[in-house]
């Protein structure tokens, strides 16, 4: 058991922490970090919507265990309760920062500067946190465009996280964040998420995988964004690919999406496919020269709204808007990210995890996918605010696009 030596902090949290689960986890997580805790004072919210507060001091053996106990309770969203500025270091050289560098969450974000909490601009995970000459304007940034002279937080001192806490709405759908049962009703589902997307006032990204091609989702998707409710479109090559193949040639990897029978020499059409588009140079001028008629590609072209195509190493061609370098294409999701309300994420697995990684954590977050573990590794890797719904992404898009209609 560790003693309660002269090393020793005071800090604090409010929101929802009781039935979030955070005081039981911050109080686990001293024990294990060789300190002890002694609870200074606590408020229960009296009302559902009222938050609790906590005031803790935690007591170590030596400097190291109580700073990196200290370290992990920010990322619960405890600070200092008599907060100072932060430790600020210039970086030595372009595309690195200080080594003690503070590594961002996708939790809103504030930093203790000029004698008040500022909140911190572009918030993300596995960024650091730059402070403007004034002193006065804290903001995410990837490490590689952190440049010389750049004056970078360090350690965990003056940084206070503000976490997604658990949602006191008792209703089932307040209940659906990282639930990855596929027993649940998709219907029901669909209904919610419909009605999200009808009350939003921000952005709407769709963040696509080729699935969505072989299922049948290319009519319902081409027509949720016919009928202007997708502002822009996240993928990659193999989704433009297989979306041009079953225009031209009526099939999705040399299947027919109709019969779902392979056809003869069906395995050679997405290699057409990509040469049809090249040669009339690029997915624009096919839709222009009337090449290609139908499709999401062509939805979106015809309809003005953005998209990215994000390169691999495993593409074929690939289409001339295919974004091979990858810095440039995460700029260009970050791009179309700015503003984001909900994030649709069908049965794209590394192009969601991507995407997760870009988001703070207060964007709706819905990830579809037949394969439960794609969920489960956007919650290992931070995103816990996403909602899975485990099932055939074409299904799923039928339903969603029904339920957008017009209502007459």
């Amino acid at each position: 058991m560790a003693n309660n030596g002269g090393y020793r902090a005071t800090v604090t949290a409010e929101g929802h922490l009781v039935d979030s689960g955070v005081l039981s986890e911050a109080m686990d997580l001293i024990v294990r970090g060789n300190a002890a805790f002694a609870v200074k004072r606590f408020t229960l919210g009296a009302t559902n919507l009222q938050p609790s507060q906590a005031v803790i001091e935690v007591l170590a053996s030596s400097q190291q265990a109580l700073d990196e106990v200290l370290n992990r309770l920010v990322r619960l969203g405890f600070y200092s309760a008599d907060p100072s500025a932060p430790a600020v270091q210039r970086a030595k050289k372009d595309g690195t920062a200080p080594a003690d560098f503070y590594s961002t969450t996708n939790h809103s974000t504030e930093v203790y500067l000029d004698g008040r909490w500022r909140r911190v601009k572009n918030q993300r995970m596995d960024a650091v946190i730059v402070v403007s000459e004034n002193g006065r304007d804290p903001a995410c940034h990837k490490l590689r465009d952190v440049k010389r002279g750049d004056r970078v937080i360090c350690g965990h001192e003056g940084i206070r996280i503000l976490p997604e806490f658990k949602e006191r709405d008792r209703s089932d759908f307040a209940f659906m964040t990282n639930d990855v049962s596929s027993e649940k009703k998709v219907e029901w589902v669909v209904g919610h998420v419909a009605e999200w997307i009808r009350a939003r006032r921000g952005k709407l990204v769709v963040v696509a995988g080729p699935v969505v091609i072989h299922t049948g989702g290319v009519e319902p998707l081409a027509e949720i964004i016919k009928e202007g409710w997708v502002d822009a479109l996240l993928a990659g090559n193999a989704l433009a690919v297989h979306d041009v193949e079953r225009s031209l040639y009526g099939t999705s990897l040399g299947v027919d999406t109709k019969t779902g029978l392979p056809v003869d020499n069906g395995h050679q059409h997405h290699m057409r496919a990509i040469n049809a588009i090249r040669l009339a140079g690029g997915l624009r001028q096919a839709v222009r020269k009337g090449l290609l008629r139908d499709g999401i590609m062509h939805a979106l072209i015809a309809g003005k709204v953005p998209f990215v195509l994000a390169g691999s190493i495993r593409d074929d061609g690939p289409l001339p808007e295919v974004i091979t370098d990858s810095n440039v294409a995460q700029e260009a999701y970050a791009r179309h990210l700015q503003g984001v309300e909900i994030v649709l994420m069908l049965s794209s697995m590394l192009h969601s995890i991507a995407v997760g990684n870009m988001l703070p954590s207060w964007v709706k977050t819905v990830c579809v996918d037949i394969n439960p573990q794609v969920v489960t590794k956007l919650a290992d890797r931070g995103s816990h605010q996403a909602i899975g719904c485990v099932t055939d992404v074409g299904l799923f898009l039928h339903l969603l696009s029904d339920r957008l209609k017009p209502r007459s």
